[in-house]
C-alpha cells in the first residue's frame, strides 16, 4: 500500500489539473481570470462584435451547415453560456462591427449595413444596405477586416493578392514588379463613409498603403488613431536559399503593430522588418541580400512579434472589469503559424501589449493559452491537430474579453474574479 500512495497523490494532482482546464475551458490564464466556453461548434467564427446589451454577432468564413454566415448569440438565462442561437446570410467573409444599432458586416468583395431594433435583432436581415461594393478579392489575402472610428468612417483591409509582388508570384528568384502595380487597389486600408450607400473605390481613399495583409485592426480612442497587425511575407528561403537558411526562414520577417495616419506607407513589398536586426530590410526581390536596409521612408512598426504566426485580431481595451494594467492596452489574438518548419510551429495564443497615452508601454506577453489543446510543453508539429485558432476579439458590456475560434467553432469568454 505504501508504493501505492505516491501513485494516488499523482492521480489526484492530475485529476485536480484536469479539473481546473475544464473550469478554463482548456485555457491558461493569468491569476485570477477565469474563462468558459460561451459557443461551441458555430461554424468557422472569423470576426466577432457585441452589442451594448451583451448580444454577441459573429461573422463566419463559410456558411454553416445550416447555410448561415452570421451567426446571433444570446445569453438569455446569464450564465455565461448562449442558449439563443440563430443567424442569417450566406455569404462568406471576415469582418463585423457594431456601432450603436447599426451592425456591418463584409464579405470579401463588399461591405454591408444592417439595423437592429431595441431587442438587438436584425431588421430585414435579407435587405442590407451595401455600403462599399466591388473590392478586389483575388487567390490570396480576399478577407475584407473593418473598423470604424468616432466620426462613422470605415476603414477596411484590402489584402495584397500577392507574397512579395514579383513578376511570377510565389516563383523562386522571380524579380519585384517597381514599382509594385498591386498597390493602386489593395495591399492598403481604404478609408470610406459608413453611412453612403454603393460606394466603390473612387468615393473612398486609399488612407495607408505597403500593408501585406491586415487582419486584426482597432481604433485607438485615446490616440484617436488606426492600429492595425500586419501578416509578414513567407518563403524567403525557398526563394532565395542562397541568402537565407531554413531557421532563418521561420524567424523572419517579424508580424508587425503599426499606427496609421492618412498617407502613411508601411514599405511592403519592397522591405520587410527583421526582428533581430531590428531593422527595415530590402527585400530581395528588389536586391536586397538579407543585410540591405531599406524603406527610408517606411514606417518603422509600433511593436513587433515572432514570424508567421498570424496576428487576425486586435481589441484595445477599455473595460474596468480587468486590473488596471490592462486598461486601454491592446489584447492580439494570434491564429498560429503553418511555415515555421523545420521548426515547431508557434502562436495559437492571445497576447498583451500594456499601452499609455495611445503609445505602447512595456513588453508584450501571453495572456491566454492553451487552445491548441496540446499538453504542457507539447509544441504543434501539424496545424490540423490543433484543437483551436484564436481569431477574432471583442470587449462585452461587463468588461469581458470573448475570443473566436475559426477552427472548431468556439467563442471563449475570459473575465477577471474580482
Amino acid at each position: 500500500m505504501k508504493n501505492l500512495k505516491p501513485i494516488f497523490f499523482f492521480a489526484v494532482v492530475l485529476l485536480a489539473l484536469n479539473l481546473n482546464a475544464q473550469n478554463n475551458a482548456g485555457l491558461k490564464l493569468p491569476e485570477g481570470f477565469k474563462a468558459t466556453l460561451f459557443a461551441d461548434t458555430i461554424g468557422s467564427a472569423r470576426h466577432i462584435a457585441i452589442t451594448k446589451s451583451g448580444v454577441v454577432f459573429a461573422k463566419l468564413m463559410y456558411p454553416n451547415k445550416a447555410g448561415k454566415s452570421i451567426i446571433r448569440l444570446e445569453d438569455v438565462n446569464k450564465d455565461g453560456v448562449a442558449d439563443k442561437i440563430n443567424g442569417w446570410a450566406n455569404y462568406g467573409g471576415t469582418g463585423i462591427v457594431v456601432k450603436g444599432k447599426d451592425l456591418y458586416a463584409t464579405s470579401d468583395n463588399d461591405v454591408y449595413l444592417y439595423q437592429l431594433n431595441d431587442k438587438d435583432e436584425v431588421v430585414n436581415p435579407l435587405s442590407p444596405k451595401t455600403i462599399v461594393k466591388g473590392l478586389i478579392a483575388k487567390n490570396q489575402h480576399a478577407s475584407k477586416s473593418i473598423t470604424l472610428d468616432g466620426d462613422n468612417n470605415v476603414y477596411v483591409n484590402i489584402g495584397a493578392y500577392s507574397n512579395a509582388c514579383q513578376e511570377k508570384d510565389r516563383t523562386p528568384g522571380s524579380k519585384g514588379m517597381m514599382p509594385c502595380p498591386i498597390l493602386d487597389s489593395a495591399g492598403g486600408i481604404w478609408k470610406f463613409s459608413g453611412t453612403k450607400e454603393n460606394q466603390v473605390y473612387g468615393d473612398g481613399k486609399r488612407y495607408a498603403t505597403g500593408l501585406r495583409n491586415v487582419v486584426g485592426l482597432d481604433w485607438n480612442t485615446q490616440s484617436n488613431s488606426l492600429f492595425v497587425m500586419q501578416h509578414g511575407r513567407d518563403q524567403l528561403n525557398s526563394f532565395y536559399p542562397t541568402l537565407y537558411n531554413d531557421a532563418q526562414n521561420a524567424e523572419l520577417p517579424a508580424e508587425t503593430m503599426y499606427e496609421l495616419h492618412e498617407g502613411d506607407n508601411a514599405g511592403w513589398p519592397y522591405v520587410y522588418f527583421d526582428p533581430y536586426q531590428k531593422k527595415k530590410i530590402l527585400a530581395p526581390e528588389y536586391g536586397g541580400d538579407g543585410k540591405k536596409e531599406g524603406g527610408e521612408n517606411a514606417l518603422n512598426p509600433t511593436v513587433f512579434f515572432p514570424a508567421h504566426m498570424a496576428p487576425n485580431g486586435l481589441l484595445f481595451y477599455t473595460g474596468d472589469q480587468f486590473p488596471a494594467k490592462y486598461k486601454n492596452g491592446a489584447f492580439i489574438a494570434f491564429h498560429g503559424s503553418w511555415n515555421r518548419a523545420p521548426l515547431p510551429q508557434e502562436g495559437y495564443f492571445v497576447a498583451f501589449v500594456p499601452f499609455k497615452d495611445g503609445k505602447p508601454n512595456g513588453e508584450w506577453e501571453i495572456f491566454a493559452n492553451g487552445f491548441s489543446g496540446l499538453a504542457e510543453g507539447e509544441k504543434v508539429t501539424n496545424v490540423r491537430k490543433v484543437k483551436s485558432r484564436p481569431c477574432g476579439l471583442a470587449q462585452g458590456p461587463d468588461g469581458s474579453l470573448y475570443v473566436s475560434d475559426d477552427a472548431r467553432g468556439s467563442i471563449f469568454k475570459i473575465s477577471y474574479a474580482k
